[in-house]
């Protein structure tokens, strides 16, 4: 999927979203802790928001991040090809996601697939929906998160599960980038 096309879809959806409750963008700004300035540029699509606002956003709307990222592509098949995985990247902070297995109606598990460039740190201050169940097995290289304050070293094979109820922190600490698989399951 082309990615102006989907920051610019991204946009419109996030627009509608605040939209939808009525809310202005002070009040957007208020529940996020983002400044108004901001979530206008991501709304009108002049800036490609980080994944760390996209998180602070889907936990003001309730959805996962792969939920909100759904909305704004095709309705996802059954089979999904590699060239049909969506993939957005967050260039500032060395992150890139690919869908490989989007949300589904009926289905209450996603498959993602995360890379971090060397040095990468990606922080979440909250989850997108609390409580959420997830699973991350490191495929190569070497990944350190911090799951509500608690450190976790993870090489090629290792997994980690968890319920979400607080912040996260995803670094690579290798001097080769990490690549990871991340299963959602929704409640």
């Amino acid at each position: 999927m082309e990615h102006d096309g989907v920051d610019k879809r991204l946009a419109a959806r996030l627009s509608e979203l605040r939209a939808e409750r009525g809310w202005s963008l002070g009040e957007l700004a208020d529940r996020s802790g983002v400044s108004r300035s901001t979530l206008s540029r991501a709304e009108r699509s002049e800036i490609s928001p980080t994944a760390s606002l996209l998180n602070r956003l889907c936990a003001v709307y309730e959805r996962t991040m792969s939920q909100l990222l759904s909305e704004v592509e095709a309705e996802p098949a059954q089979l999904v090809r590699a060239a049909d995985q969506s993939v957005w990247t967050d260039s500032a902070s060395g992150f890139v996601r690919r869908s490989v297995s989007p949300p589904h109606a009926g289905l209450r598990g996603e498959l993602v697939e995360g890379r971090l460039e060397p040095g990468a740190d990606v922080a979440y201050d909250r989850p997108p929906v609390p409580g959420i169940e997830q699973h991350i097995w490191v495929l190569d290289g070497t990944l350190e998160i911090t799951v509500q304050g608690e450190p976790h070293s993870l090489d090629a094979g290792d997994c980690l599960r968890f319920r979400l109820w607080g912040p996260t922190r995803f670094r690579c600490v290798g001097e080769h980038a990490v690549r990871y698989a991340l299963v959602v399951v929704a409640r």
